[in-house]
């Protein structure tokens, strides 16, 4: 009797499967990015977050089924920045918000932020440096408690005292302290050691350093690098202890090869690249993530009076319009590129303008998706659930209206937004 009623139960469930409800996507194009091409008259079959077939042609939906008619759209994955800081957004004085606002207002308009990148279309993204929020938000976005992309943060970046990402720079002295590890501020490899374990216990996804000087740190330096030898090999020993991937935002050459030779996996910027860091980047197998809108944003709002202090103004002038440029020589000499835009430093939800400055700077339409795609995946190390669209995969898609193969500003032209096989947009 037992093992009757066990058969049953067996088939019940075989045949509650068999019928289980599926969303079908019928694609009047579909962006196939791992073979660079463009397929037309495509299904997918999605059930739960999964996709469980990819299939020529229009597919005749059980009773049970459910259908979205993207026929008259581009349908693709879910985009993915690789650079982002969902905490904030540029403002003409925007510097003083640190003094102002508590963990509680940063939270608030964090959520705003994250709703913003996904109905743009970015399902998954890297947010490189914040207060600790970050953390929480990417917590929050997992449990349901609010709508957003997938974060993989890196909590609080990692910086040298005085260096870009030292939270005190530009406070008065009594106000200014000494912060160390748990505040992201090394010097010296057991600190940088201890720093990289501290992120762990906050519950980073990632590592982000400071290699070099930055544009909008109130410091009057850009380029120079903020690492030495010692302390970039610590972080890099105690990550791969840990399980980390780290990202090293970079301008000037000399912190940029430092930090490649020491083994991160991404630079981000990357302004001064010269020949030889191109070199290395070839050599080691590093990632180069440009943030070209960044670039133009902070140049253009450093026109504006009062929008930045008097040590960020120039700084911006001087480096903003540099980078587009430099990712156009990076591309040419076969620089593995992966894409991202620094979202924060310009206003949220504009992150498609990158695929347009990249087009500008030489990287033909189906490489700038596949940048945002594909090698996105790649550089997490999340190509067994992302990037494409494939059986087996997490169903993260999205749709534009038009044909961005043929006119790549279609992207800002979002129609149609799925994360983990749940509908958040459809127009």
């Amino acid at each position: 009797m037992k093992k009757t009623l066990s058969l049953l139960s067996g088939l019940a469930m075989a045949c509650l499967s068999a019928y289980a409800q599926q969303t079908i996507l019928h694609c009047g194009k579909l962006i196939d990015v791992r073979n660079k091409k463009v397929l037309e008259a495509v299904s997918v079959v999605i059930e739960g977050n999964k996709i469980t077939d990819v299939k020529s042609g229009y597919v005749e939906p059980g009773s049970a089924d459910k259908v979205i008619n993207l026929k008259n759209k581009t349908v693709m994955p879910g985009l993915m920045d690789m650079h982002v800081h969902l905490e904030g957004e540029t403002k003409k004085g925007g510097v003083v918000d640190k003094f102002t606002k508590n963990p509680a207002d940063i939270a608030f308009d964090s959520e705003g932020y994250a709703r913003t990148t996904l109905m743009a279309g970015f399902t998954t993204v890297r947010d490189l440096g914040g207060s600790g929020v970050n953390i929480a938000l990417r917590n929050a976005i997992n449990k349901g408690l609010i709508v957003g992309p997938r974060i993989y943060t890196a909590g609080k970046s990692i910086a040298t005292t005085g260096g870009h990402a030292d939270p005190t720079n530009g406070y008065r002295k009594d106000l200014m302290g000494d912060p160390g590890p748990n505040e992201g501020v090394i010097n010296g490899a057991d600190e940088a050691r201890k720093a990289v374990r501290q992120r762990y216990k906050d519950g980073s996804d990632l590592i982000k350093i400071t290699s070099t000087a930055g544009v909008l740190s109130q410091a009057k330096d850009a380029s120079g690098a903020q690492f030495t030898e010692d302390e970039l090999k610590a972080i890099m020993e105690t990550a791969k202890d840990y399980g980390f991937r780290i990202a090293a935002h970079a301008h000037g050459a000399e912190g940029m090869k430092r930090a490649i030779r020491a083994g991160v996996t991404s630079i981000e910027h990357g302004t001064f690249m010269d020949d030889e860091a191109i070199e290395l980047f070839k050599k080691y197998g590093t990632w180069y993530v440009p943030t070209i809108i960044a670039g133009k944003s902070v140049a253009d709002s450093a026109k504006t009076p009062g929008y930045f202090s008097d040590l960020v103004t120039p700084k911006a002038l001087a480096v903003g319009p540099k980078i587009q440029s430099t990712f156009s020589k990076a591309w040419k000499a076969g620089v593995k590129i992966a894409f991202g835009t620094d979202a924060g430093v310009y206003m949220h939800g504009k992150n498609w303008k990158e695929f347009v400055y990249m087009v500008e700077g030489g990287m033909p339409e189906m490489d700038a998706i596949r940048s945002a795609t594909f090698s996105a995946a790649e550089l997490l190390g999340v190509t067994d659930i992302l990037g494409v669209v494939e059986k087996g995969k997490l169903a993260d898609l999205i749709a534009v209206h038009g044909d961005p193969i043929k006119d790549i500003s279609s992207m800002g032209n979002i129609g149609f937004v799925m994360k983990n096989g749940v509908v958040y947009k459809n127009d």
